[in-house]
Parts: C-alpha cells; sequence; structure tokens
C-alpha cells in the first residue's frame, strides 16, 4: 500500500508475525518513513470489538482486509487445515468509513467483511492505520460552524452530519438508551373466560380458542426494537377471528438491554 510520498507498508512476513496469545486484538506498530503505522489483528467469530486509538490526533485507516496472509497469527487451537492457506484475502472498506477522522473507532467484526474469501480457513481482519495531527471541531444541529488556521490553508481531513456518540451536544435531549422491546408472543382473541370479563355476558366469555393469526406479526411491526410503543386492541387493526366474542390483545415481551456486550468464543 503506497502512502503520501511514495512510501510503502510491506507486509509481515510470517517470521516476523506475532503469534497469537490470549488477546483477541493484537496491535503491532511499524514506521514507514517517520509515520508510525499501526497494526491490528482481530480474529473472527469471536464477537470482539477492534478498536482503533489514536493519541495525538486522527485515525486514517491505510487499509484493512479480511482473510489470512500468514500461518503464525490467529492460529492458537486451530488445525493445520485451517491456517493452512495463506493467500486468502479482500478488502474491506467499512472500517474507514467509521473510524476515518475519529480519535477512537470501535467496530463489531462479524459482518465487516463483504464477502468470505475462502470458507474453510480460519480468517482474522488485519486493520493498517496511522494517527495524523489534526484539530477537530463539533457544531450542534442549528449552530454555525466557524474554521480559522493561525497560518497557513484549512485541509479537511473528514466531516460528517450525523450522530456517532451519545455525549456530543446531547444536553437536554431524550435518549433513547437503555432498553428496547423485544416481542416474544402475542394474540388479539380469547383464551380463557376470566381476562377482560367484568360486565360482560357468558354468551362474549365462553369461546376460549379464539387466536387472529396475524397478531405477533402486526405488533412486531409496531413495537419490535422501540423503547416505547402503543398498539389499538380492535377488530381494525387485527380483523375479527370470532364474532360475538369479546376480544382482548395478549402480548408477551421483555426489555432487552442495548448494552456493547464483549463476548468471546
Amino acid at each position: 500500500m503506497e502512502l503520501s510520498g511514495g512510501s510503502h507498508i510491506n507486509s509481515m512476513s510470517d517470521s516476523t508475525a506475532p503469534r497469537e496469545n490470549s488477546n483477541l486484538a493484537i496491535p503491532v506498530s511499524q514506521t514507514v518513513t517517520g509515520v508510525a503505522v499501526q497494526q491490528m489483528f482481530t480474529r473472527e467469530r469471536a464477537r470482539v470489538i477492534s478498536e482503533e486509538t489514536s493519541d495525538t490526533g486522527v485515525i486514517s485507516v491505510q487499509s484493512t482486509t479480511y482473510g489470512r496472509t500468514s500461518s503464525l497469527i490467529c492460529s492458537f487451537d486451530r488445525t493445520p487445515s485451517e491456517i493452512s492457506n495463506t493467500q486468502c484475502s479482500v478488502d474491506v472498506s467499512a472500517v474507514s468509513k467509521r473510524c476515518n477522522g475519529l480519535r477512537e473507532c470501535e467496530t463489531n467484526t462479524p459482518g465487516l467483511a463483504p464477502r468470505d474469501p475462502c470458507p474453510d480457513t480460519y480468517k482474522y481482519y488485519t486493520t493498517e492505520y496511522i494517527c495524523i495531527p489534526a484539530e477537530t471541531s463539533v457544531t450542534c444541529g442549528g449552530e454555525f460552524n466557524f474554521l480559522e488556521c493561525g497560518y497557513g490553508k484549512i485541509q479537511i481531513n473528514t466531516a460528517n452530519y450525523g450522530r456517532t456518540d451519545k455525549f456530543t451536544c446531547s444536553e437536554g435531549r431524550p435518549s433513547n438508551d437503555g432498553t428496547f422491546i423485544h416481542i416474544h408472543s402475542a394474540n388479539y382473541g380469547r383464551t380463557d373466560d376470566s381476562t377482560c370479563s367484568a360486565g360482560r355476558p357468558a354468551s362474549q366469555l365462553a369461546k376460549t380458542d379464539c387466536y387472529a393469526l396475524n397478531t405477533e406479526t402486526v405488533v412486531a411491526n409496531v413495537c419490535e426494537g422501540k423503547n416505547s410503543c402503543s398498539i389499538l386492541a380492535s377488530n381494525s387493526v387485527f380483523s375479527d377471528p370470532c364474532f360475538g366474542t369479546f376480544k382482548y390483545l395478549y402480548i408477551s415481551y421483555t426489555c432487552e438491554s442495548k448494552c456493547k456486550c464483549y463476548c468471546t468464543e
């Protein structure tokens, strides 16, 4: 890979590559014409967070690949057939899109690669990045951004309009952080003669095998993954599964956590 000024990054050979230890991500530092190049190896299927951090500026990802180019990296407890193919690699552009211009970046590795370059090989992600000195400016929505250089000209490295964390420009704003709804089951109808029975004649409570087959789909479309939701228990929403019966909407759900989980195999 070529950097500005014609410098090159040479991939590490098997003889210099680090052997895998208990770490899930293995950082390595190289120096290319005065620029420190960080190299991060992250195992596949580990559901870990590959993290790049810049202490001296902002991140500039030089390359990210998914596959295997060494028989030693991420080889612990693997069979020879899983690590023998060292000509296996595919470029992963998602990392640079997510991380460039940030001082710290976390990327969940599953699903980053566009395809599987070698299905029978145990693969890993290799990210090469540098930390470039840069000023950062954050402007909240509805406000003006002002950039100024004491000397020289402004050079924009990256710019983003949106949200990448829950802290910046958060004062006075409502937060959806915490939990979200996960629907397990739902039924609009009647399965017993006691629920929602107050003041109802026996004839409206007698049928207890009444099910609207579309209930779970309708409820999930409205509520699944949200922090809160509301839905009307009505024939107009679910149709009428049992004419003459007084029906109710029963929903079984849990509140799932939105926390980041750092799991290992």
